[in-house]
């Protein structure tokens, strides 16, 4: 018998033996992580955090933070990689663009980041640089602007001309940014104010027209991570629902008791704290009638005349009870009887908000979002989120601290 001679190819079974095998061996080396070293950690926090490459004396210092120790970290309390993430921070793009773009989808419905900065975003960005207690930015009496002589319009209660031109003039918003009262520029009694929720930003996409629920939705949507389907609780009193919310939409009643009710029962007596607010489109500002309610209120009121009629600005927050006490309301606000939080007025139910667990955890599952480009997927992600909301309260709710942590989390990845 003669041999048979090699012709250079292989017998078909053969061959897709030999090709199954050689691609397995590839995915397996294509899946095996890559292992960065300091140098390599460092630079990729820089890019996370600031959104650009370091210098090379920047990058030695952070290579020098994550493997030893460098002389800046001493006034960051912190050391190793949360010390590199914090020297990431001093870069002025970390203000002017990953800071911008992480709070710009908060000031519009469609929460999209190409918006003009503006006065709700700046005061944002400038908290975290301050270090300021995040929880007040719900509640405080505060608004950041351009320093006097940068731009030659002034910030304005009926414009956003002052912070359109620190924009398009490329200003270091980390130098120029300085902090004052909203309530001098927004023509707005101070117990009125209520940190972003009556910035003027806010006001024109969330106060307009509408009924004022908007404002309410959306700073659930922004602040807690969470949009009304996931909030329904149809199990609720039902006794604050207004008027124009139909008992019986297109003639079937069931339709309110298992869909609409469960939003409105908590929606409602929430979001009656924003009774006295509404947005001028003519002026271009806020508007804020004090005692007297708006008539955005009585809306389609013959819709179910006997529902609840909004006589002031007093809100109720049923979800201290119910399947939603999970979310950990720990406010120092006033509690009833029955166990639910109670107050008067916008900047009360800001404090109440954001003294929450799901406040703080929605914070730091926005940074995790920003910062490793993907949501918490593993038990090992969610792991790392609970211990940084932790850290988070343990700096006094500094938000440049969950940056910081979560920086270090995902400088491997």
């Amino acid at each position: 018998m003669k041999n048979r001679k090699w012709t250079g190819h292989t017998d078909g079974r053969f061959g897709g033996l030999l090709r199954a095998a050689l691609a397995a061996i590839l995915v397996t080396v294509l899946s095996m992580p890559a292992v960065a070293g300091p140098r390599e950690q460092a630079k990729r926090i820089h890019e996370r955090i600031a959104g650009v490459p370091p210098t090379a004396g920047v990058l030695t210092q952070m290579q020098n933070a994550i493997s030893s120790s460098d002389p800046a970290c001493a006034q960051y309390a912190v050391t190793g990689a949360k010390c590199a993430a914090y020297i990431a921070m001093e870069n002025s793009s970390f203000y002017n663009v990953t800071l911008k773009n992480f709070a710009a989808p908060w000031t519009n419905r469609d929460r999209s980041v190409f918006v003009p900065l503006n006065d709700y975003v700046a005061t944002v960005i400038g908290m975290i640089r301050d270090d300021v207690d995040f929880r007040t930015v719900l509640s405080a009496d505060v608004q950041y602007i351009g320093r006097a002589g940068t731009v030659a319009s002034g910030p304005a209660a009926n414009n956003n001309d002052h912070y359109a031109e620190l924009e398009a003039g490329n200003h270091d918003l980390q130098a120029v940014l300085e902090p004052t009262t909203q309530s001098s520029i927004n023509n707005l009694p101070p117990n009125a104010t209520a940190g972003v929720i009556t910035s003027r930003a806010a006001a024109e996409a969330f106060f307009i027209a509408g009924t004022n629920r908007a404002m309410f939705r959306f700073t659930m949507v922004n602040h807690f991570c969470m949009d009304m389907e996931q909030l329904h609780d149809p199990r609720m009193s039902p006794d604050r629902i207004r008027q124009d919310v139909s008992r019986s939409p297109g003639g079937d009643s069931r339709l309110f008791l298992n869909n609409c009710v469960g939003c409105h029962t908590g929606m409602d007596p929430m979001a009656q704290a924003f009774a006295y607010y509404n947005y001028d489109d003519v002026a271009g500002a806020i508007e804020y009638t004090n005692g007297v309610v708006q008539p955005k209120y009585f809306n389609n009121d013959l819709n179910f005349p006997q529902g609840f009629r909004t006589p002031d600005d007093h809100w109720t927050n049923y979800w201290r009870t119910g399947q939603n006490r999970y979310l950990g309301f720990n406010g120092p606000g006033t509690i009833t009887a029955e166990g639910y939080g109670d107050g008067t007025g916008a900047k009360s139910l800001g404090v109440e908000l954001s003294n929450s667990d799901a406040f703080s955890s929605c914070q730091v599952k926005k940074v995790f979002q920003a910062v490793c480009m993907r949501e918490p997927e593993t038990p090992a992600d969610h792991t790392k989120v609970d211990e940084i909301v932790g850290n988070f309260a343990a700096s006094g709710f500094q938000m440049k601290r969950v940056f910081a942590d979560t920086a270090e989390y995902c400088m491997g990845q």
